[in-house]
């Protein structure tokens, strides 16, 4: 190993030793999402000089649901629970070392989906090219693990501690679903994906866990497909 893999190794098993390891699964319908992007990313890569992927959506998906659950905003330092007014999402993301590291969105509650987007290619950017700054790895309150970029259709991630839950978003893949329509059900294709959240039981029960997991898929399966950006 060399020393980061060192480093990654101990924080894994310190995790699992530290935190009640629990995980809820759900499958959500991103289709409406597909289309926006689909529609809007040419004019937005035109105009801001950015390529718009899917992680900016996502991120702020995750942002309202903990502004719904805040307990899971939180962090443990032995016997008191720290909750956490500023929202810093982490991006779980592999090096071309294959080494892992997770770079911070800061204060992401303060900002819109352009400021998010911009945010997140310039921290994988920097994460490709081994210039991340110490200030841009530090403070997560909440983490994302996007393990469908590796084609991987669900995961279950350990908590980067002291968070106290982390969300696996697996590969968007198009399959026929049964749909209710003014007609009744019909069958569709459409995007769907799994989401995965692993949480801290000492302190996350299923309740809190299972209802924010679902308030992050129903902020993506409302997604205005006319929403402006």
């Amino acid at each position: 190993m060399d020393r980061m893999r060192k480093l990654i190794s101990g924080y894994m098993v310190a995790s699992v030793q530290t935190s009640a390891h629990v995980q809820s699964f759900i499958e959500v319908d991103v289709t409406n999402i597909v289309k926006w992007r689909n529609k809007v990313k040419d004019a937005f890569e035109k105009r801001e000089g950015e390529k718009l992927t899917f992680m900016p959506i996502f991120v702020k998906a995750v942002v309202k649901a903990i502004q719904d659950f805040p307990m899971i905003n939180v962090s443990v330092d032995e016997k008191n629970i720290i909750v956490h007014n500023d929202i810093n999402i982490g991006m779980a993301t592999a090096l071309p070392s294959g080494n892992l590291i997770v770079p911070v969105v800061k204060n992401a509650n303060e900002k819109d989906l352009v400021a998010l987007a911009k945010d997140v290619n310039n921290l994988a950017e920097a994460s490709r090219n081994n210039k991340l700054k110490p200030e841009q790895i530090q403070g997560s309150t909440f983490t994302i693990s996007n393990v469908g970029t590796f084609g991987s259709l669900m995961g279950t991630p350990i908590i980067n501690q002291p968070e106290v839950a982390i969300l696996a978003l697996g590969i968007i893949k198009k399959r026929p679903e049964v749909i209710t329509t003014e007609k009744g059900d019909e069958i569709a294709i459409r995007s769907m994906m799994y989401l995965s959240l692993s949480f801290d039981h000492r302190v996350v029960d299923g309740f809190l866990g299972g209802s924010f997991l679902r308030k992050v898929g129903d902020y993506l399966e409302q997604f205005d497909i006319n929403t402006s950006i």
